[in-house]
This record gives structure tokens, C-alpha cells and sequence, in this order.
């Protein structure tokens, strides 16, 4: 594994647990907006594996879970192993996805590895590859994976992080047809952490954020605002 950072406790990011979180190093995604550039682009210092699973070992019965997130963590090649061993540990594990790697999420689904998953939808389908800064992204996999989240027992959520001037009214009504009344779904305030991957974007403010949701929550009555 490939691990470039480590949040030693959080109450947001798994919910209902208190946890640790775990950062992943690259992602196959480069949109512009991303707050962890460094991880994306492979500049960040990778954690030493004795000092993670000693951290770890320690906590273990203190903390309830650990979020595994990037980067894009489903690039890991040993990512299942990483988890097992997060298992016997007794923590409860949640991922963070951009949902572009179907057939790695599934094995993880498969073998119950995995008690929470929040998978990022970035925009509208039509919007998908200015978005994701890949001219030729298919939204398939993203279908694909949001139908895997649907057909196992794992709680999850969906998530998009609002960003002028990438986001809309009329994008994120077309995103809203693709989920259903029964899904959670975050919409969050885009954050200039100082580390962002691209330029020109800009957050919408809080009376813009919540004029959205009051736009989508007659359809999609689980939608909510997060970062406010």
C-alpha cells in the first residue's frame, strides 16, 4: 500500500463510528478542483509501514474504524490484503471511491471487506470529462459501480463537491436523474486547501448551496448539504 497520510482521528468522515483516516497516494482521475493534489500527482511522502501499523496496533479497540481514502484507493493492488488485516484488528473499514474501478470494488463487496462506502459523483454525465479533466472518460463505470453499491447490503452515500464554475442548476438536476429517492447524497462546499490541482475555481457561497438543495430535495428527499 501505498500510504501518504494519516489522519489520526476523525468524528465526520465515517459516520456513527469514531475513526482514523488513511490517505492513498495517485489517482487515474485529474479534476481540477481536487484539495490533495499531492496525492494525486504522486509528490506526497509516503507514511513508513512500521509507523502506520504501530499507530494502528495501538488504537485498536479505542477507535472503531479506519476510512481508507486518496487519491483513489481502489488503484492499490494489495488494498484487500491492506483491509483483511484492518479486520483482524476489529476495526470497521469505510472507502472513499471515485467509482471508476468497478471491477476492483466488487471483489472488495464480494468478500465483506468493506462497512461503508462514499463513492463521489462528480457532475452530470454530459459534464463528466471537463470535470474529471479526462477528454475521453466514460461514464459507464461509474453507472456500473453505483449498480454494485445498489445490489449489496454495504450502507453508502453518494457525494459532489460544488465548484464554480464547473457546477449548475441544470447539471445537477441531470445527476439527480441517475439517483434515487431512497440514496443519501452530499452535496459539499468546495475548499481551497492550497494544494489544488487546477485554477480558476471558485466556491458557491452557502445562500447558493442551500437554493440547490431546495431545488433537489422534493426529488431526492435524502439530499443534503455537508461542509456548511
Amino acid at each position: 500500500m501505498n500510504i501518504c497520510g494519516l489522519q489520526k482521528l476523525t468524528l465526520l468522515d465515517f459516520p456513527g463510528h469514531t475513526a482514523c483516516t488513511v490517505f492513498t497516494g495517485g489517482c487515474n482521475l485529474r479534476c481540477p478542483f481536487c484539495h490533495n493534489a499531492s496525492l494525486v500527482k504522486g509528490g506526497a511522502e509516503k507514511l513508513a509501514e512500521g509507523e502506520l501499523w504501530g499507530f494502528l496496533k495501538k488504537r485498536a479497540g479505542l477507535l472503531d474504524g479506519v476510512c481508507i481514502s486518496g487519491g483513489e484507493p481502489l488503484l492499490q493492488q494489495d488494498i484487500g490484503d491492506f483491509i483483511a488485516e484492518l479486520k483482524k484488528l476489529g476495526y470497521k473499514v469505510k472507502l472513499d471511491t471515485n467509482g471508476t474501478l468497478p471491477q476492483h470494488l466488487v471483489v472488495l463487496l464480494e468478500k465483506g471487506l468493506l462497512d461503508y462506502v462514499a463513492m463521489d459523483l462528480k457532475n452530470s454525465p454530459e459534464l463528466y470529462p471537463k470535470t474529471v479533466g479526462k477528454a475521453d472518460f466514460d461514464f459507464e463505470s461509474v453507472a456500473e459501480s453505483m449498480e454494485l453499491l445498489r445490489t449489496n447490503r454495504v450502507p453508502y452515500e453518494y457525494r459532489t463537491t460544488l465548484v464554480k464554475p464547473l457546477h449548475s442548476k441544470e447539471s445537477l438536476m441531470s445527476l439527480a436523474a441517475l439517483i434515487r429517492p431512497d440514496e443519501h447524497w452530499f452535496l459539499q462546499q468546495y475548499i481551497d486547501s492550497g494544494d489544488i490541482l487546477g485554477s480558476g475555481m471558485e466556491a458557491f457561497t452557502p445562500e447558493e448551496m442551500k437554493a440547490f438543495l431546495l431545488e433537489l430535495q422534493p426529488l431526492l428527499p435524502m439530499c443534503s448539504l455537508r461542509g456548511l
